[in-house]
C-alpha cells in the first residue's frame, strides 16, 4: 500500500470500529503519520529510536499525513490532509534532551510540534499545523458543516 494511503486505512479501520454500536452519533477517527524518504516513522519503542528518528528529521523535510474517517449509521466521509514539516540541523544535545524531558514515545515521528521540538526544531511548515499536531481540524470543521 502506499505510504499516503496508510493514514486513511487506519482511521477507516478505527471508525468502523464503531459502526455496530452507533444510532444517532457521529464517530471522527484519525490516524497520522511521519514520512520521511518514502517510509514512515511509526512511535518510537525507546529512547535509542526516538534519537535515531530525530536525527533522521534533523536539517531536512518530512512530510506528515492525517486520515480522518467521519461516520454515522448512514454515513461515511473520509479524507486526508498533507503538510510539509521542515527541521532545522539539530544537535545531539538538543535531541537526547528533548527525547529525555518530553519522552515523545507516544508520537509518530517521535516528536510533537506543540512541544519543545516543534518551537525550536522546526523552521517552517507548508500546510496545516493542527495536521502536525494530529487533526486537520479545518477539513474536519468542513466536512461536518456539509454533513
Amino acid at each position: 500500500m502506499p505510504v499516503a494511503e496508510v493514514p486513511l486505512m487506519l482511521a477507516r479501520r478505527k471508525a468502523e470500529a464503531f459502526r455496530p454500536e452507533l444510532t444517532d452519533e457521529v464517530v471522527v477517527a484519525a490516524d497520522t503519520v511521519v514520512v520521511i524518504d518514502g517510509h514512515i516513522l511509526n512511535k518510537p519503542q525507546d529512547e535509542a529510536e526516538a534519537i535515531e528518528m530525530l536525527s533522521r528529521l534533523s536539517g531536512r523535510m518530512h512530510e506528515v499525513i492525517t486520515g480522518v474517517c467521519i461516520l454515522s449509521k448512514a454515513k461515511t466521509v473520509a479524507f486526508s490532509d498533507l503538510t510539509e514539516v521542515y527541521f532545522k540541523p539539530l544537535s545531539e544535545e538538543e535531541i537526547k534532551f528533548y527525547v529525555r524531558q518530553y519522552k515523545p514515545f507516544d508520537k509518530a515521528g517521535a516528536y510533537g510540534a506543540q512541544e519543545w521540538m516543534g518551537m525550536v526544531g522546526v523552521e517552517k511548515i507548508v500546510g496545516s499545523y493542527f495536521n502536525v499536531m494530529g487533526l486537520p481540524v479545518h477539513k474536519v470543521y468542513e466536512a461536518l458543516r456539509s454533513w
